[in-house]
């Protein structure tokens, strides 16, 4: 038991430092730099909330976007439990504000899993499910990583982008957040971002 906890953390911190070298180079002044730029791809895919998400709705108010899945041991609660506490701690400025939680593991995280999933953290926090084919657009689109990883008990895990996604209200990519990354950095960023 100790051994697979062991290895799960082993597997998430290589996942969380493959992340941060992702947005280090896709962010930070790299070859590509997207901030203020236009980045994915419109989409459309069903919600927790019932019905569909289309992202063209999305702009006149500011959002994040986080790939990850239901079964994630770490990074994933850890992400969602954070910005919980950070969209309560922004108050009003953050009432317009949606995190949209995509899984990367939809065959798993059917709209029951995901409902009851999401119900744990902020009511701003919506949960998407793509089929398989969705899923691969939008991963594409949005440069995400994703991979189905064998685990010993015969199940298995997912590796992904860690990486969480702030767009202003105009639809463009204003920044990210990255999993271990300063919590006060975060706020300003986050600050930033409803400030417009």
């Amino acid at each position: 038991m100790a051994n697979t906890k062991s290895l799960r953390m082993t597997l998430w911190t290589v996942v969380a430092l493959c992340a941060a070298i992702f947005a280090y180079a896709y962010f930070s002044g790299g070859a590509k730099n997207l901030i203020g730029a236009d980045f994915g791809a419109p989409f459309k895919l069903s919600s927790t909330t019932g019905g569909e998400v289309d992202s063209a709705s999305l702009k006149g108010a500011p959002y994040g976007m986080f790939f990850g899945f239901t079964h994630c041991p770490e990074v994933c609660p850890t992400t969602l439990n954070d910005m919980s506490v950070a969209l309560k701690e922004l108050g009003e400025p953050a009432k317009n504000f949606r995190l949209f939680f995509i899984t990367v593991d939809p065959d798993r995280d059917t709209q029951d899993v995901m409902c009851d999933y999401i119900s744990n953290f902020d009511p701003r926090i919506v949960g998407l499910i793509p089929t398989d084919n969705e899923l691969q657009k939008v991963a594409h689109d949005f440069h995400i990583y994703y991979k189905k990883v064998a685990t010993s008990d015969g199940g298995y895990t997912m590796d992904h982008t860690a990486t969480l996604f702030l767009f202003g209200a105009d639809g463009k990519l204003k920044s990210t957040l990255g999993y271990d990354e300063d919590k006060t950095e975060q706020m300003t960023k986050l600050k930033k971002l409803l400030a417009g």
